[in-house]
């Protein structure tokens, strides 16, 4: 089977400002689709509820730290969420309560069902959020790594059954 010339699913991991947990999430999502054989079929992106920071590199701290764990931040800058995304996306995953919040007012009706909070995809990590790391030390930005991670486990299971199972070499 032949991979698709673009992604046939696509997925935005949304936090405030787009500079930690959400390119974060952008980085530990497409590792773990590669790792699955699936990084053809699902397209990544990430954006931010607030346009604080658009046009930035994601923050040096969760670069560190992803990189540590061999997650690639390269090429990513944040974004501001907006109607391309509602509309060309098939899931929009927030970070938090707030984050959800504000993608539902925001959201046009017909596009409600896309949005979810990334933690729904790990039930079995103890937290509803995935916490904003900016203000806390090292162990807040590792604390959001274990996160991120169970929940994109969880992601990528829940493609490979929404998806089917895609041949790795296809």
């Amino acid at each position: 089977m032949a991979a698709p010339s673009k992604p046939v699913y696509s997925i935005a991991m949304i936090c405030m400002g787009n500079i930690c947990r959400s390119p974060t999430a952008e980085a530990v999502l497409r590792h773990k689709l590669r790792l699955a054989g699936l990084d053809r079929w699902v397209g990544v992106s990430s954006a931010g509820t607030h346009d604080y920071h658009v046009g930035s590199p994601p923050d040096r701290r969760s670069v560190a730290h992803g990189g540590k764990r061999g997650y690639d931040f390269s090429g990513q800058k944040a974004d501001h969420v907006g109607p391309v995304h509602f509309r060309d996306c098939d899931l929009l995953l927030a970070m938090d309560w707030d984050n959800l919040e504000l993608l539902q007012e925001r959201c046009p009706p017909e596009y409600q069902h896309k949005l979810k909070r990334l933690m729904e995809f790990a039930p079995e990590a103890g937290s509803d959020i995935v916490p904003d790391p900016y203000y806390g030390g090292p162990a807040a930005f590792d604390h959001v790594l274990d996160l991120v991670e169970a929940a994109c486990d969880g992601l990528v299971a829940h493609l490979q059954l929404q998806l089917g199972e895609r041949p790795r070499n296809a």
